[in-house]
C-alpha cells in the first residue's frame, strides 16, 4: 500500500507527527518555564516582604510616635517653660514640630499616600493653631496665655485624631 501512495503523502504522514510531537513538547517546556518564573517571583515577593514588614511596622509606630508627640497638649507640657514669651514659646513650638517632622520625613516610603497626607495634614492643623493662637494675643504675652489660647483652641477636637484614625486603620488592613 504504502508503494502506490505519492511521495508527498508519504512525507506528509512522517512529518505531521513529528510536528504535532514537536509543539506539544514546545508547550509543555513553555507552561514549566512559565510556572517556574511565577514560582520564582512569588518566592521573591515573599522574601521581600519578610524584610520589608518589619520596618513597615516601624513606620507605623514611628508615625503614631509624631502624632502623639505634635499632639498640642502633649507638645505644650514637653516644651513647658512658663517664664518665656507667648512668641518664643511660639517659635520653639514651631521648631519642635519641624524637627519631629523632619526626623520622620523617611517613613512615608512605607505607608500609603493616603496616611502621609493626613498626617502631613495634621502637622500643618498643629502649626495653624498654634500660630493663630499667638495671634489673637497682645503683645508682650506670656507663654502660659499661648497654652491657654491652644488648649481652648483643641478642646473641641484634636487635630491629629483624623490621622491616628487613618493609620490604625491602614494597619489594621494588614494585619
Amino acid at each position: 500500500m504504502i508503494k502506490s501512495m505519492p511521495t508527498a503523502i508519504i512525507i506528509i504522514i512522517a512529518i505531521v507527527p513529528s510536528l504535532i510531537l514537536a509543539a506539544t513538547a514546545y508547550l509543555i517546556i513553555r507552561y514549566f518555564i512559565e510556572n517556574d518564573q511565577k514560582k520564582r517571583i512569588l518566592e521573591l515577593k515573599y522574601e521581600s516582604q519578610s524584610h520589608v514588614l518589619p520596618m513597615r511596622l516601624q513606620a507605623y509606630e514611628r508615625m503614631a510616635m509624631f502624632l502623639e508627640r505634635i499632639e498640642p497638649n502633649q507638645l505644650i507640657f514637653r516644651v513647658n517653660n512658663p517664664e518665656l514669651t507667648a512668641y518664643q514659646m511660639q517659635t520653639i513650638l514651631l521648631a519642635t514640630i519641624r524637627s519631629e517632622y523632619e526626623h520622620n520625613l523617611s517613613q512615608q516610603i512605607y505607608i500609603s499616600a493616603e496616611v502621609w497626607d493626613a498626617i502631613k495634614n495634621a502637622k500643618e492643623r498643629v502649626v495653624n493653631i498654634i500660630n493663630l493662637s499667638a495671634g489673637k494675643l497682645p503683645d508682650g504675652a506670656m507663654a502660659t496665655d499661648l497654652h491657654t489660647q491652644i488648649f481652648e483652641a483643641v478642646a473641641e477636637n484634636s487635630p491629629t485624631a483624623t490621622a491616628m484614625q487613618r493609620l490604625k486603620k491602614e494597619i489594621s488592613l494588614l494585619y
